[in-house]
This record gives C-alpha cells, structure tokens and sequence, in this order.
C-alpha cells in the first residue's frame, strides 16, 4: 500500500522564531521604563501626567478605529501602547492635555492605522506625531519655555537651543556626566542617556532590534559632528555633547528602529543609520530646527524601500 502524505507548502517565514507582536512591545516598553521613570523624577507629576495620558489615548484612538472600521480588536498586541509611551517621552511634562490627545490621534490613527495597521505604516508613528505637532505648535517643543517655572538643581536650560544661539560658551559648564544621568532639560523620556542605552542594549540582547541602526546612527552623528567641531570648536560642538543631549539616544535605540520603517538587510540598516545620524547633525547645525533627530529619521523612513533594494547575491550560478 502506498504510503500518502500530504506536502503543504505555506509562505516566508517558514521557521518561526517563537516571539509575537505582544512580547516585543512589551519588551520594548520595559527597556524604555528607566528613562521614563528617571524623567517622572525630574519633572514630577505632571511627567507621569502626560505620559497616562498619552498611553491611555493612543489606546483608546485604536480601539475607537477599530470599531469604526470593523477591524478585529488589537490592543492587546501592546503596540497602541508603545507607541503612545514613545510620543509621551518626547514631550515636555507641561504638555497641555488637548496637545496630547492630538498628537496620539495622529500618531495612532494617521501614523499607522491609515496605512492599514501595524507592520504597514511607513513612518514612524510617534514621529509622524511629533513632527506635525512641531510644525504647528512649535512652541510647545520650546523646553525652556515649557520648564520655566521647574526649580531644578542642575542648569535650567535646553542644550541644544544654547548651542544654537550662543556656541559652545555656552555649554562650558555641563558635563558629560550630567548629561548621562538626566541633568538637563528636554524631553521626558528623552534625558536620561544612561537609562537609554541600558534599553537598547537590553532590546539588542534580547533579539528585539538590531545592532546595525542603532551603531550606525551613533556613528553618523559621531563623525558629522566631528567635522563641524574641527571647522569651527568655537561655534560646534563635539561629538559627545550631540550624542548625549536632544533625542539621540531615544532615536538611536527606539525611533530608528521601528519594524515597519525600517530596512531588514544589513547593508541598508547601516546606510539608513549612517544617513539618519548625518542628517541628525546637519539639521541641528546649519537647520531652522534645534533637533533634527525626528526629521532626520522621517527622512530615512521615506528612503528605506530604495535602500532595501540592496540585497545579497543570491546562492548559485547563472547559465
């Protein structure tokens, strides 16, 4: 009797690695929660006010469009909440509350859910969201003005506005060390370099991202920032004031980085992060803007198909 089995073929990927959509929002959700925590501590109640919110509505605008559209309910999946966790610590932690809700409508709604959903958008939520906001209610991104009434004990000012409007005199007195431990004005999420680099190590290591975007954006605003400072050190600064102040690091290990904008090939990663970290600097130097993190990054999602196009040879040999 012969012996019949079925042959199914199914489509990519055919080994499954065991991780889902769930696992890896809410790993990267942990690996952001050290510089959140350390930004509720510097900026307080209203940090841990503004971030609620933020995670609360951008769950609240999928499920809403969800129903709408008649789609099956994903919230569960932890990415509505990421994403509103990731808009919250760009944001100042006197952000109105009209302000927030805005910025995770669009994040949620015109950001991803347009363009059908997780694994389709092309940009990155969260930064779609910010640089709308920015064009249009550009003093909300002014941290000095935002924090003017904070009583901090470190220098009271956003780095990168000094920079920009009086050279590196004025940045003499902050310290690198300072700037690694959140002792300077910014973002919620977005001060604590230490914290941010312990997460993205911690998303390397645990297969969440690649290594190759968050190195090659480093690198890029390392050596861009490097040629400014050699033309003129009495107007740009070095490349560690850049690293470590504005959104770099959050941008290195949790914008950049995101599944959907972003190359697969190793080759493109490096070259999108090499070109994300230039475009970084150039922004922040000879640019209108004081950080360029988020344009350079929405500049690159914009690239990425092309670069994706740069793809190994294939194995074997053409008759």
């Amino acid at each position: 009797m012969v012996d019949q089995r079925k042959f199914i073929v199914s489509h990519a990927p055919f080994w499954h690695s065991g991780k889902n959509v769930a696992q890896r929002s809410y790993g990267i959700i942990i690996a952001a929660l050290p510089a959140v925590l350390a930004g509720i501590y510097y900026f307080g109640m209203p940090a841990l006010g503004v971030i609620s919110l933020s995670v609360s509505f951008s769950i609240l605008w999928e499920l809403a469009f969800n129903y709408v559209a008649k789609r099956p309910n994903t919230i569960g999946d932890g990415n509505a909440a990421l994403i509103g966790l990731l808009f919250g610590m760009l944001l100042p932690a006197t952000a109105p509350f009209w302000f927030v809700i805005t910025g995770t409508f669009v994040a949620v709604v015109i950001g991803k859910q347009i363009y059908g959903g997780i694994g389709s958008n092309p940009f990155n939520p969260a930064l779609v969201a910010v640089a709308i906001l920015m064009l249009s209610w550009k003093k909300y991104f002014d941290f000095d003005g935002m924090l003017i009434n904070y009583d901090f004990d470190f220098t009271p000012f956003y780095p990168l506005v000094a920079l920009k409007a009086f050279g590196t005199s004025a940045i003499e007195s902050i310290s690198i060390l300072d700037l690694l431990l959140g002792r300077q004005v910014g973002g919620i999420g977005a001060t604590f370099g230490l914290g941010l680099i312990v997460g993205g190590l911690y998303l390397i290591y645990k297969g969440y991202i690649r290594w190759e975007i968050p190195l090659s954006f480093v690198a890029g605003v390392f050596l861009t920032s490097q040629i400014f400072n050699l033309a003129g050190a009495d107007r740009f600064a070095g490349p560690a004031f850049h690293i470590f102040t504005g959104y770099t690091l959050i941008g290195a290990f949790f914008l950049a980085t995101e599944d959907s904008s972003s190359p697969v090939n190793v080759i493109p990663m490096l070259l999108y992060g090499l070109g994300a970290g230039i475009l970084t600097v150039l922004i922040r130097n000879i640019g209108m803007f004081p950080d360029g993190v988020v344009f350079a990054i929405l500049i690159m999602n914009l690239v990425n198909p092309l670069l994706d196009k740069i793809r190994p040879k294939a194995i074997g040999k053409v008759v």
